[in-house]
């Protein structure tokens, strides 16, 4: 994706807003110039009014000005960085879009917390809202997360590398850098497994 003008990430339930500026951090320390697009809907309006005070690594203090702005008018907007907050439901948000992500950070709380952003038919809208060369990650292994999104015609793969944790990646398209998951095995091994439904 390094080679694309533009760039538009969807981050499920921004939270501490760790992923956006992560994103934000390696976008600067490797010169990218890709614009980012970065759409993230967010649930909790006290936790995002709560930011502004809120103390974060040395490593994203370059980006303090973005955090304010965000905490004030949910949008933010420079030459490289387009950062929007949609307060209020995730799955309402997301029909909003027809193949416009070309990245999904899937970080909603877990399936057991929050079950409604991790159903077959969440991934079904969520499939419509991407690129089909896109990818989604997510720190989910659980069987059931893959499930649904592999009933949903995704490819899934193990993403591990030393010193983070194994996670999830899925694509609609065969990607070559990951290790695929055999899941008509996993299924065979796991035949009562089902993915969560609405």
């Amino acid at each position: 994706m390094q080679d694309k003008k533009e760039i538009n990430i969807l981050d499920i339930c921004y939270g501490l807003g760790f992923n956006t500026l992560a994103t934000l951090y390696h976008h600067k320390k490797n010169s990218l110039t890709s614009k980012l697009n970065i759409y993230s809907p967010e649930l909790d309006a006290t936790l995002l009014s709560s930011l502004k005070n809120f103390t974060y690594p040395k490593e994203f203090e370059e980006f303090k000005s973005i955090i304010l702005k965000l905490c004030k008018d949910d949008v933010y907007d420079d030459d490289f960085f387009h950062i929007e907050i949609f307060l209020g439901d995730a799955r309402e948000y997301i029909k909003k879009f027809t193949n416009k992500f070309d990245i999904v950070y899937q970080d909603a709380f877990s399936p057991a917390n929050n079950p409604t952003l991790w159903t077959l038919e969440y991934f079904s809208d969520l499939k419509i809202a991407m690129k089909k060369d896109s990818i989604l990650t997510t720190y989910s292994i659980a069987l059931s997360t893959r499930l649904a999104l592999w009933q949903n015609g995704f490819y899934i793969y193990t993403n591990e590398s030393k010193n983070i944790r194994t996670s999830s990646v899925a694509s609609m398209q065969r990607l070559e850098y990951f290790k695929e998951v055999d899941m008509p095995h996993k299924i065979a091994c796991n035949p009562d497994a089902k993915p969560l439904r609405d």
